[in-house]
């Protein structure tokens, strides 16, 4: 796996939230905290978004908005609201996948908005994740991200239509709503010419080559030097570089995301503590539980009944109102 599909698959607990809902009039509601990342898409019509701080930014039809910490900020009619004194919108629930009429919603004069979250486990939030601003703005173009409009596109066909599959579609469709989101931030960032930093990294070909070493074979036994020798630079210059860039030490990540896969295994799968720890590169399972509860605070056991497994999926119905 990549850096970016291991940053989505380790974070991300069940499927994505949503409330899909037509706006008329004056409106506007406040959104957050989430215990995740939340997102809005603008469906039809235009609105305005109060964020966390700064100036509002006008929203139209096609724009994504990607909040990654989850916080608290306005959607509204208007500029001159204050996020804080807008009433509370309800945290968003999987819900139904069909709005009748909403591919008339325009000519009515309606803005359509799908509000959500992605739920995260904020102990294995990846640092490419803690690296991302506050609100992530993506606006609709004809020559801006192609394949996230894309995307966008075929969530209001599914959503006007309620064609069958629909229910099957949505979660996938957000799944790739949330990969496509860090791909056109990465392509923005990266446009940037950054020197530090997650988008740095992975625009660095040593540095990303080394880190997909990391991550496609966490349990192999790694030392810098073979690393080094794997990329094609000195054990010296990639240490300093990975650690310039990435903000750990090679060996140091690598612990890391040992560590954090380790945890996403427990709290997916049922596999005998042995099993995980051997998956994850460790031969002792007594090495395996120290490492564990050092960096997570709980014995790998404990851990695993205290995130109780799979979350339940609770399903409801979708938001029309003002």
């Amino acid at each position: 796996m990549d850096v970016v599909s291991d940053v989505i698959a380790t974070m991300r607990v069940g499927r994505a939230k949503f409330r899909l809902s037509r706006r008329e009039g004056e409106w506007g509601n406040r959104f957050g905290p989430y215990p995740g990342a939340g997102f809005h898409i603008v469906l039809r019509g235009s609105c305005w978004l109060l964020p966390p701080e700064g100036a509002a930014t006008l929203l139209s039809a096609g724009d994504v908005v990607f909040l990654p910490h989850g916080a608290v900020h306005g959607m509204s009619s208007g500029p001159d609201r204050v996020a804080a004194l807008l009433p509370l919108d309800p945290e968003p629930e999987v819900g139904s996948t069909h709005l009748p009429g909403l591919a008339d919603a325009t000519a009515a004069g309606g803005t359509v908005l799908l509000c959500g979250a992605y739920r995260l486990d904020r102990g294995q939030v990846h640092p490419f994740l803690r690296a991302l601003p506050e609100v992530v703005h993506l606006p609709a173009g004809p020559d801006r991200h192609p394949a996230l409009a894309a995307v966008v596109e075929l969530l209001a066909a599914d959503l006007a239509h309620g064609k069958p599959g629909a229910d099957a579609a949505l979660p996938a469709l957000l799944d790739l709503l949330l990969v496509h989101v860090l791909r056109a931030w990465l392509e923005e960032e990266s446009a940037r010419g950054p020197s530090a930093g997650w988008c740095a990294a992975l625009a660095d070909p040593a540095v990303a080559a080394a880190l997909n070493h990391l991550h496609r074979r966490p349990a192999h036994p790694w030392t810098v030097h073979e690393l080094a020798r794997e990329v094609g630079m000195s054990r010296t210059a990639l240490a300093r570089r990975f650690t310039q860039l990435v903000g750990r030490a090679p060996m140091a990540y690598l612990t890391w995301w040992r560590l954090s896969s380790a945890a996403r295994i427990l709290r997916d799968t049922q596999a005998p503590l042995s099993a995980v720890a051997a998956q994850v590169g460790y031969t002792s399972e007594f090495a395996f539980a120290n490492a564990f509860k050092r960096q997570h605070g709980l014995a790998p056991g404990r851990f695993r009944r205290t995130a109780g497994g799979p979350p339940r999926v609770v399903t409801g119905e979708a938001s029309v109102g003002p």
